[in-house]
């Protein structure tokens, strides 16, 4: 097991937090004004980044605080995490 840093809790072991997305997709501005298929493509559509990727996380066993994390995708490491909006440094954690 391994430990993501909250930005409110601090560190904390992984198995409290849940997945919640790719974070350097912007969400549609106008959802409704969405096609079937423009939907289809903005949640399925997806690249498969290797190395670092911004990815929303919540810890979802502790503050339920929603999070931006840098994870390495070859290697699972999170590389640095911060409140959602603001950016994301090299600093590990």
């Amino acid at each position: 097991m391994f430990n993501i840093r909250c930005p409110w809790c601090g560190e904390r072991p992984a198995i409290e937090f849940a997945y919640g997305g790719d974070a350097s997709r912007p969400r549609p501005e106008a959802p409704e004004a969405l096609t079937d298929e423009a939907w289809h493509d903005y949640v399925f559509i997806r690249d498969n980044p290797a190395g670092p990727h911004p990815e929303y996380w919540q810890h979802s066993g502790g503050c339920r605080q929603w999070m931006t994390a840098l994870r390495d995708t070859t290697t699972h490491e999170i590389l640095a995490t911060a409140p959602p909006g603001e950016p994301l440094g090299g600093e590990r954690t």
